[in-house]
C-alpha cells in the first residue's frame, strides 16, 4: 500500500511551523497510543506512521528532501533506505519511544505519562542516541542512470565487542542509581497557584521540556536524573576495553544501494548506520551525499541528456549516417542533407530515469557546424566555384544570414 503523505499523517498545512508539527504529532500519538488502544492493531500502526512522519517533519533536513523529491527523497525501497528510520521496518516500538519520548514530558511510563508499551517492557529509563554521519559519494553519469550498489568502508563508533554495547565488564556490574531508585528521572515539587486536578500540562517553567501534574496545591516537574542520565543504574565496575561506554572508534564496511535517477545535492538516509550509541541506545543515521562527476561526452540538463554533434559543411548539406554516444553504447543515427546548424535531434528514452519512477528523459543531439579558420588555395577556389551555383547564391535576407552569407564573410 503506497504511503500517505506526511503532512496528511499530521494533519498539517505544508506551511506549518515546528511547533504546529510537534503539536499535531503529539495529539495523534496521544490519540492512538498503545496503551489506550490495547490490542487494536490499525491503531498502533498509525501511531508508527505518526511517528514517522514526525522523524522526517521534525527534522530540518530531512524535512527539506522530503518536500523536494516526497518519499522516494527519503529512499523508500530497497537497500535499506527508509522513510527517516521507521518505513522499512528498521524501528520497533521501543525506538520511537525512546527517541521522542521527550514530546510527552520527558519520558513514558512510570511518572504520569503513559505506562509503558505493547508489554509494558523500559519504564521511564531514556535510551540514547548515536550521532548521524554524513558522506560524500561520487557516481558516474552511468551509475546514476542505472542505480549503484557500493561497498562503503566507513570510520566510526561502533558497538564494543568485548561487552556488547552494555559499558559494563559483566551482567553484575552494576548497581541501581541512588539519586532516582532506578526510575530514570526525578521529580522536584513547588508551590503553585493550579487547583486540584490530575491532568497533565505544559510546564509554564520549563516550556514543555519536561511534564507537570497539578493536585493538592503542587506542581511536580518530571526531568531525566543527573546522575545516571535516565538509565536507572550505574556501571560499578567498567568494561576495560571501551572504559564503560560501550562503543569503541572502529571501521564498518556498508553495502549501499542506490537507486537510478538521483542527482548532484540529494542527500539518502540510510537507517541506524551512523555512530553507534551509548550503552546499547539507538544508532544514528548515515547520511549520503550524491556527487556527480563530469562526462566527457554526454551534459545532464534535469532527466535529459545533450551532446554536441559537430558536422562539416559537405555533412550537412549531402547528409550523413554517424555513430553518437548514450550511456550504456554508441546509437547510430542519420543525418538529413540540408540539416542546419542549431537543429536539435531527441532520441526519446535515452536520458536519465526519474528517481520517483516517473518516465524517462531524452538524448537531444545538438547540431553544430564548425566553420574553418582557414582554407588552402585548393579549398578557396572551390569554395568560390560552388558560391556561384543556385543553390549557394545569396538568398532572401534572414536573421543572421544564411550559411553562405557567413562564409562568404569568413573570406573577405
Amino acid at each position: 500500500m503506497a504511503k500517505r503523505d506526511y503532512y496528511e499523517v499530521l494533519g498539517v498545512d505544508r506551511g506549518a511551523s515546528a511547533d504546529e508539527i510537534k503539536k499535531a504529532y503529539r495529539k495523534a500519538a496521544l490519540k492512538f497510543h498503545p496503551d489506550k488502544n490495547p490490542g487494536d492493531k490499525d491503531a498502533e500502526e498509525k501511531f508508527k506512521e505518526a511517528a514517522e512522519a514526525y522523524d522526517v517533519l521534525s527534522n530540518p533536513d530531512k524535512k527539506a528532501r522530503y518536500d523536494q523529491f516526497g518519499h522516494e527523497g527519503m529512499g523508500a525501497g530497497a537497500g535499506g533506505f527508509g522513510g527517516g528510520g521507521f518505513g522499512g521496518g528498521g524501528f520497533t516500538m521501543e525506538d520511537i519511544f525512546s527517541q521522542f519520548g521527550d514530546i510527552f514530558g520527558g519520558h513514558f511510563g512510570g511518572g504520569g505519562g503513559f505506562g509503558g508499551f505493547s508489554g509494558g517492557g523500559g519504564g521511564g529509563h531514556r535510551v540514547s542516541r548515536g550521532s548521524d554521519l554524513r558522506i560524500k559519494v561520487k557516481l558516474t553519469l552511468k551509475e546514476i542512470v542505472n542505480g549503484a550498489t557500493k561497498k562503503l568502508k566507513i570510520n566510526k563508533q561502533i558497538t564494543c565487542d568485548q561487552c556488547g554495547g552494555t559499558g559494563a565488564k559483566d551482567k553484575d556490574s552494576y548497581s541501581t542509581c541512588q539519586t532516582c531508585n532506578g526510575s530514570g528521572y526525578v521529580s522536584q515539587v513547588v508551590n503553585t497557584f493550579f487547583g486540584r486536578t490530575q491532568k497533565p500540562q505544559t510546564c509554564p517553567t520549563c516550556k514543555g521540556s519536561g511534564q507537570v501534574r497539578t493536585g493538592g496545591g503542587f506542581m511536580v516537574t518530571v526531568r531525566t536524573c543527573p546522575t545516571c542520565h535516565g538509565e536507572g543504574k550505574i556501571i560499578t565496575n567498567p568494561c576495560p576495553k571501551c572504559h564503560g561506554e560501550g562503543t569503541v572508534r572502529g571501521e564498518e564496511v556498508i553495502e549501499l544501494k542506490i537507486p537510478a535517477g538521483v542527482g548532484e545535492g540529494m542527500q539518502l538516509s540510510v537507517s541506524g548506520k551512523g555512530n553507534a550509541a551509548r550503552h546499547g541506545g539507538v544508532p544514528g543515521d548515515l547520511l549520503v551525499l550524491i556527487e556527480e562527476e563530469p562526462d566527457k561526452e554526454l551534459v545532464r540538463d534535469g532527466n535529459d541528456l545533450i551532446y554536441n554533434l559537430n558536422l562539416t559543411i559537405p555533412q550537412a548539406v549531402l547528409g550523413v549516417s554517424t555513430e553518437i554516444p548514450t550511456v550504456d553504447a554508441r546509437a547510430k543515427i542519420k543525418i538529413e542533407p540540408g540539416t542546419q546548424a542549431g537543429k536539435v535531434l531527441r532520441l526519446r528514452g535515452k536520458g536519465v530515469p526519474d528517481v520517483n519512477g516517473y518516465g524517462r528523459g531524452d538524448l537531444l543531439v545538438v547540431v553544430n557546424i564548425p566553420i574553418p579558420a582557414k582554407v588552402n588555395a585548393e579549398e578557396k577556389r572551390l569554395l568560390e566555384q560552388l558560391s556561384q551555383g543556385d543553390n549557394f547564391k545569396e538568398a532572401a535576407p534572414t536573421a543572421g544570414g544564411n550559411l553562405f552569407d557567413r562564409m562568404k564573410s569568413f573570406f573577405r
